[in-house]
């Protein structure tokens, strides 16, 4: 049997797959057996142990307990969550990775599930500057961002409508060469069967009906799901209440913000006013 060599610095979860390995196989347990036994697939077992997947607070507590490891993938999980990603995210990731559809709003920022390694970069980079980060969980971010592109474009990918905020077109994030390619990046994405691009204008004012980004999950059984978030923390809501809210206020976005040619159109122009700035 060939045994692949896990690399520790492939994504943010990845060193706590291997130590998931360690674990296993010093049981002498295949993912499958372990799976069986803590309910969950051998399939699962693989994409966490090979860092392709946020593993759920639920699978390290079970997984910690019938390995015996003392709380120890549960520390691990800790670290991460407060080192690398905001508070709350590493949950919302593992459901985006099933969701069929995904409605997206963010406010003065290309949503990450769009952007370019090039804009990525540059946006992970600030906080370096400021001394808020380090380089190294900058990379890991990107790192992490790439695996959550990744996996929305499998065979059967999940529909991805977005609400552009206009000023997210116009920040000029890495300046005027990374804006210029992040905005043609979009103009691909907007010819794609899976991917719905439109743009609230400025002009909306105080009428737009978020001032947080949102999220809208769809997920196979068609429950639904939503994600939002402040500077210090991230949630995942599953209140019906609440979702269905947020989901008529969506709806509300959509209708006042650009068809669809329109905002393809204001792309378009904003990224030749980039190509042209002196």
């Amino acid at each position: 049997m060939n045994r692949k060599r896990l690399d520790p610095t492939s994504s943010p979860y990845a060193s706590l797959g291997i130590q998931l390995r360690r674990f296993r196989e010093a049981r002498k347990l295949l993912q499958t057996q372990l799976g069986t036994a803590i309910s969950y697939s051998g399939a699962y077992i693989s994409s966490i142990e090979r860092g392709v997947r946020a593993p759920s607070r639920k699978f390290v507590e079970v997984a910690d307990a019938y390995l015996d490891t003392g709380g120890t993938l549960a520390l691990m999980l800790d670290q991460l969550e407060h080192s690398i990603l905001i508070e709350g995210f590493p949950e919302y990731a593992d459901k985006e990775a099933e969701a069929v559809a995904i409605r997206l709003f963010e406010v003065g920022v290309i949503p990450g599930l769009l952007q370019t390694p090039e804009y990525a970069a540059a946006y992970e980079q600030a906080p370096v500057k400021r001394g808020t980060a380090t380089q190294q969980h900058a990379n890991e971010r990107i790192r992490f961002l790439f695996i959550r592109q990744e996996r929305i474009n499998r065979p059967s990918p999940p529909h991805v409508h977005a609400v552009l905020d206009e000023w997210s077109l116009r920040r000029p994030i890495g300046g005027r060469a990374v804006m210029a390619g992040q905005l043609a990046h979009l103009e691909r994405l907007a010819g794609q069967a899976n991917t719905t691009i439109q743009v609230a204008p400025i002009s909306l004012g105080e009428d737009r009906p978020f001032a947080h980004p949102v999220t809208l999950l769809t997920m196979p059984n068609r429950s639904l799901l939503g994600y939002s978030e402040t500077h210090q923390r991230g949630f995942l809501e599953r209140n019906p209440e609440i979702l269905s809210g947020w989901a008529k206020d969506y709806d509300r976005l959509q209708v006042e913000a650009l068809p669809l040619a329109a905002s393809l159109e204001l792309i378009r122009a904003v990224r030749k006013e980039f190509e042209s700035a002196p």
